[in-house]
């Protein structure tokens, strides 16, 4: 596979923005196999968003022949109290999470998994910690606090301004030549990129991905882009918010339940988080969506093979919203089976699944 090839996959979708487009390509051309890693707090269940659109890249970068780490930060989770602190059920949900990306296609053995204790015990990795901590100022840790989930202001423990340090030093202790993670995360990588140098290692590539919209209205509408970047830890789909996010083995009569209550104005195609899956997911997995709509509307069929062509009839009113609903729910069932299949199948993975059903999830 030639370099085209390879940044073309990297590039791809849900892929929303690379930092820098030029070193990435650099970077592939000096080293044949670089790395890349992605962090997670195991806190919860597995929505669309942690579940498949992570998977997708997962996939896109062992396919451009990348090696693959992902950390199962359980301590960054434990000091941002999710699961209530109880660091023995965050690391359960850390198995369950690796449960949910085989389901998604993620192939076992081409992935480094790493639990974050096996980091700890390690005094370089907390030599890393204090140099990114000394060159930090306490306001800037503060702003990065959306790495967390938080806004600045909720920083209240001396904890909450440790974990944008650890998540530096996590990026330098893996070895890690890319950082894949979502767009949330983007600070923490500059951050990255900026000290990096200074401290005696490198400026890492930084591919961010992007964020699915939860499925309740934003706080405020019409929304800009200005105003969406400034709310984006409340409006992205999360698993704190059940009733506003698709889980991936939710059952078929769940999907159609969630995505008929979802926000869908009509006409609109920013901020509309049905058009979202469709365009991530559904035309990711599929080169086709067909929307019929009611006998008494005429029982026309339309055929789509781009989600451009259903962007752009959806603007002009000629897809009613409860007609692409109704089609993004069908083809979210049938795409999702194979992860239902998974966790029915598999004895561990169903029983990671019912334990962490009962957690009391937090944001």
């Amino acid at each position: 596979m030639d370099i085209e090839e390879r940044m073309q996959l990297i590039l791809r979708p849900p892929t929303e923005e690379v930092v820098t487009v030029e070193e990435l390509r650099r970077l592939l051309e000096t080293k044949t196999t670089p790395v890349a890693y992605n962090g997670f707090e195991p806190s919860g269940l597995a929505h669309l968003g942690t579940g498949l659109i992570c998977a997708y890249k997962m996939r896109d970068l062992i396919e451009a022949g990348v090696k693959v780490k992902v950390l199962l930060a359980t301590h960054h989770a434990w000091i941002n109290n999710k699961l209530g602190g109880d660091l023995e059920k965050i690391k359960l949900a850390a198995k369950h999470f690796i449960h949910a990306w085989t389901a998604c296609g993620v192939p076992r053995d081409k992935v480094e998994y790493i639990m974050a204790d096996e980091l700890y015990d390690d005094v370089e990795y907390w030599n890393k910690v204090l140099k990114v901590a000394r060159e930090l100022t306490i306001a800037r840790a503060k702003r990065t606090l959306e790495i967390a989930g938080r806004q600045s202001v909720e920083a209240k423990k001396v904890a909450d301004l440790i974990y944008t340090p650890m998540q530096v030093a996590d990026i330098f202790h893996l070895g890690v030549d890319i950082c894949q993670l979502g767009m949330d995360q983007r600070k923490a990588n500059m951050v990255a990129r900026e000290l990096g140098p200074s401290l005696g290692f490198w400026k890492p590539v930084s591919v961010h991905h992007h964020l699915l919209l939860g499925l309740d209205a934003p706080p405020t509408w019409p929304l800009t882009e200005e105003k969406a970047k400034e709310v984006m830890s409340s409006i992205k789909m999360s698993k704190s918010k059940p009733t506003t996010s698709i889980f991936i083995y939710d059952p078929p009569e769940e999907i159609r339940k969630k995505v008929l209550r979802a926000f869908c104005p009509e006409k609109e195609v920013k901020f509309n988080p049905i058009l979202e899956i469709a365009k991530y997911i559904v035309f990711r997995e599929r080169d086709e969506l067909v929307i019929e709509k009611p006998a008494k509307f005429g029982g026309e069929k339309l055929e789509y093979h781009s989600y451009g062509e259903l962007e752009k009839d959806y603007a002009a009113g000629k897809i009613h919203p409860l007609d692409l609903k109704n089609a993004v729910a069908e083809a979210l069932i049938e795409i999702l089976k194979p992860v239902r299949d998974y966790f029915a199948s598999n004895k561990e993975a169903y029983e990671t699944l019912a334990v962490v059903k009962q957690f009391e999830i937090t944001r």
